[in-house]
């Protein structure tokens, strides 16, 4: 026999990712939340065939061919951790947090901190363009 659902847990089973980002967006009510909103345009406006989806436990990711990035909102900062970061070419500094792993990077963003945009947009491009070749590569899966 099934357990009954309440009504939160219900409705939140039923709403899309997009819709849990909002949600999030909205109940941040700060910084982050505006923050979180901006990025999410950028990445949206980079690619415009971005998947978000909701993982972890809630925390909003966005994908393409593989995960692009993450957007964990904290205390003081909202991070945005790039899953290839390693890989990518930053030739304008955005990342400046997980500097030291082999796979990610991760930028790390604070009350009044500006985004250069045109840099952010080229680096969601270089994920994409990183998790399209790197899938290419992959061999056929068996049947």
């Amino acid at each position: 026999m099934q357990k009954a659902r309440t009504g939160a847990v219900a409705a939140k089973e039923e709403n899309t990712p997009s819709q849990l980002i909002d949600a999030r967006i909205e109940e941040l009510a700060d910084w982050r939340g505006e923050m979180l909103a901006r990025v999410r345009a950028l990445i949206q406006a980079a690619d415009p065939q971005v998947v978000e989806t909701w993982k972890w436990r809630g925390v909003p990711v966005w994908e393409h061919a593989g995960i692009i990035c993450t957007g964990e909102t904290y205390k003081t900062t909202a991070k945005l951790t790039f899953a290839k970061g390693a890989a990518l070419a930053d030739p304008s500094g955005l990342f400046n947090a997980s500097l030291e792993g082999n796979t990610r990077r991760a930028i790390d963003l604070h009350e009044g901190d500006k985004i250069d945009e045109s840099a952010f947009k080229t680096l969601i491009r270089a994920a994409v363009a990183l998790n399209i070749s790197s899938g290419a590569k992959r061999p056929p899966r068996k049947a």
